[in-house]
C-alpha cells in the first residue's frame, strides 16, 4: 500500500485550508471562515470513513491526522482569541492557554512516560473525545455569532464548557499516566 492514500491527502488538504480560514478570518471574510470550517470538519468525516471503510490506514495518517486536527482547533481558539479583530465574542485569552497548555502537557506526558519506561499505547480517553467535540461547537457557534456581530450567551456557555471539560480531560490524562507509571514491570 502506498504511503499517501486519499485518506492521507485528505488530511493534507485539511492542513492548507488552516492558513485560508486564518486569512479569511484575518481579512474579515467571517462567512468564507466558516464555510472553511465546515469543510475541514466534511475533510475530517471523508477521510475517517476512507482510512477505516477501505483499510487505508497507515502509520502516516497515525500521526498527521491528530496532528492536523490540532492545529486546527488551536489555530481556531489562537486566531478567535486575538482581540484587534473586533469580533463580537472573541475567546478569552485564558481559555486559549488553558486549552494550549492541556495539550503540550499530554504530549510531553506522552513522551516521558515513553522515554522514561518504554512505549505505551495512550487511547484517547473519552473526556478527551468529548473536550475536542466541545470545541468544536463552541468555535462554530462563536464563528456564527461573530458572523451575524452580536454577542451570544451560547457562546458565554460554550468557553465554561470548553474550561470545564479541559480541566476534566487534563486531569484524567494525568491519572492515566500516573497509572501507567505506577503500574508493575511486565
Amino acid at each position: 500500500m502506498t504511503v499517501l492514500t486519499p485518506a492521507n491527502q485528505l488530511t493534507l488538504l485539511r492542513m492548507l485550508l488552516i492558513p485560508a480560514f486564518v486569512i479569511l478570518i484575518v481579512y474579515g471574510h467571517l462567512g468564507w471562515a466558516i464555510v472553511f470550517f465546515i469543510t475541514a470538519g466534511i475533510n475530517v468525516a471523508l477521510d475517517c470513513l476512507i482510512a477505516r471503510w477501505w483499510g487505508q490506514n497507515t502509520t502516516l495518517g497515525a500521526w498527521l491526522d491528530p496532528m492536523a486536527d490540532k492545529l486546527l482547533l488551536v489555530t481556531t481558539f489562537v486566531v478567535l482569541t486575538m482581540p484587534w479583530f473586533g469580533l463580537a465574542n472573541p475567546f478569552p485569552i485564558w481559555l486559549t492557554v488553558l486549552i494550549i497548555s492541556r495539550d503540550i502537557g499530554i504530549v510531553l506526558t506522552v513522551s516521558i512516560v515513553n522515554l522514561a519506561i518504554g512505549p505505551r499505547t495512550f487511547r484517547p480517553s473519552i473526556y478527551g473525545k468529548i473536550a475536542t467535540a466541545t470545541y468544536i461547537i463552541t468555535a462554530v457557534a462563536a464563528m456564527i455569532f461573530n458572523y451575524l456581530g452580536y454577542h451570544s450567551v451560547i457562546v458565554d456557555l460554550g468557553i465554561y464548557s470548553c474550561l470545564a471539560i479541559t480541566l476534566l480531560s487534563g486531569l484524567h490524562y494525568i491519572w492515566h499516566a500516573s497509572r501507567i507509571l505506577n503500574a508493575p514491570a511486565s
